[in-house]
């Protein structure tokens, strides 16, 4: 875009803008004088909309340059064809909203919620006096673009984005599962952690991308370009990250292990998972696995609800995205831990006791949590220094005496700052 005014789209004032918003508020309230916030080929360019409630308002064709959605509700909303270059739309809610042809160059959606968000390629056109109908164009933009956009730990999951163009665009820790991916350019794109389980990527170009720790289990890779990609660490389904557990007796193991734990060692015996790709068992769900050895073992979504793992020895072992629902984890070694979207709701991280005066607080040092839920989880005394808690949900948790010297907290929701204050360095 040019600084000359736009021959096609009406400039507003702030001004402007928040009284279309009062009368959207209004129409949601179901309060008289309502009317649908409608921002159709206007330009809004630099102002504020930040923490506004505008869920099914229309912006098609508009211009976002600049613009300050932080924390806005944009659910259903249309963006077909706006130019939303250098946009924040840090934490703002977006799902299912319509994005197609939209210009998300240098725009910043970390920790946004696009849920089933349409991000197809699309164009727009304006009436023209002398040629009819002209398309308008973001400095020569034809498809979706998304050029060096931040989308940091935001939630793509189901989103389509058949034909984005997003080259040097950062998905680090992004929620991708089951995205639509067809042909899109993603040269020197930044998947660091991401998880792309499911994910349809036929076609699409990847050359130079970092795809370090990514999930990539399930993708549909036909025609696929990966020239110069890095993929250290990557979660493949051709390329386990450990130990295979079909050349264990893993059932018979864990039932071994369980009969140990129940009965103080008078029968069964212990188990040993370390470094063991444990995905196919799917689930361990209620088991007594108390005291379980499963250092840097691979536990990738599975269903660990309810499951006894106190004092067990987890140290690296991959979490991420596993139901740990009411999981007993008290004194459960768990540092340098991936827990990454991990569903830790009212899980128990306090201590373990082992005797009158002896407690053992679970080890989460160095763990990483970003995006986890740990709604209702008992946290108390629990070693959390170094943890990486970006992005994580902590509502209801009980964090009392946790030691949080040098965690990362940035964008973490429901977490007591008071704590913080007492425990951290």
């Amino acid at each position: 875009m040019t600084e000359t005014a736009d021959p096609v789209r009406r400039k507003l004032t702030q001004e402007d803008v928040d009284a279309i918003c009062i009368k959207h508020d209004r129409l949601w309230q179901a309060k008289p004088g309502g009317a649908r916030a409608v921002f159709a080929w206007m330009d809004l360019s630099g102002l504020t909309l930040r923490g506004r409630n505008l869920a099914d308002a229309d912006f098609a064709a508009a211009c976002l340059i600049g613009c300050d959605m932080t924390g806005a509700r944009l659910d259903n909303a249309n963006f077909f064809g706006a130019d939303m270059q250098d946009i924040n739309l840090t934490d703002a809610s977006l799902r299912r909203a319509d994005l197609r042809g939209a210009c998300l160059r240098g725009a910043d959606l970390s920790g946004a919620d696009l849920f089933e968000a349409d991000l197809r390629e699309g164009a727009i056109a304006a009436a023209d006096s002398r040629l009819g109908y002209r398309v308008v164009e973001a400095q020569r933009r034809t498809d979706t673009q998304a050029q060096g956009a931040s989308l940091v730990g935001a939630n793509l999951q189901r989103s389509r984005l058949t034909g984005v163009v997003a080259v040097a665009a950062d998905f680090t820790d992004a929620v991708m599962k089951d995205c639509k991916l067809v042909r899109a350019n993603l040269k020197q794109a930044s998947f660091r952690g991401a998880d792309l389980a499911g994910a349809d990527l036929s076609g699409a170009d990847l050359s130079g991308a970092d795809l370090t720790d990514a999930v990539l289990v399930g993708v549909k890779a036909a025609m696929w370009r990966t020239d110069g990609a890095n993929m250290e660490g990557a979660l493949t389904d051709s390329r386990p990250a450990g130990e295979p557990v079909s050349r264990m007796p893993a059932a018979e193991m864990l039932r071994d292990h369980a009969q140990w734990c129940e009965t103080g060692g008078a029968e069964g015996k212990p188990s040993v998972f370390d470094g063991v790709d444990l995905r196919p068992l799917e689930s361990i769900r209620g088991l007594n696995l108390t005291a379980l050895s499963a250092k840097g073992a691979v536990f990738y979504g599975l269903d660990m609800e309810g499951v006894q793992l106190q004092g067990a020895q987890l140290e690296g072992a991959d979490l991420r995205s596993a139901n740990l629902r009411r999981a007993d984890l008290r004194g459960a070694r768990l540092s340098r831990a991936k827990l990454n979207g991990a569903d830790l709701r009212e899980a128990q991280l306090g201590p373990l006791m082992l005797g009158a005066d002896r407690l053992l607080p679970a080890d989460l040092s160095g763990a990483v949590l970003r995006g986890a839920d740990l709604s209702g989880a008992d946290l108390r005394r629990a070693v959390l220094s170094g943890a990486d808690l970006s992005r994580a949900v902590l509502h209801g948790a009980q964090t009392k005496q946790a030691d949080f010297a040098g965690a990362q907290t940035g964008g973490a929701r429901g977490l007591d700052l008071s704590d913080l204050r007492i425990f951290a360095a």
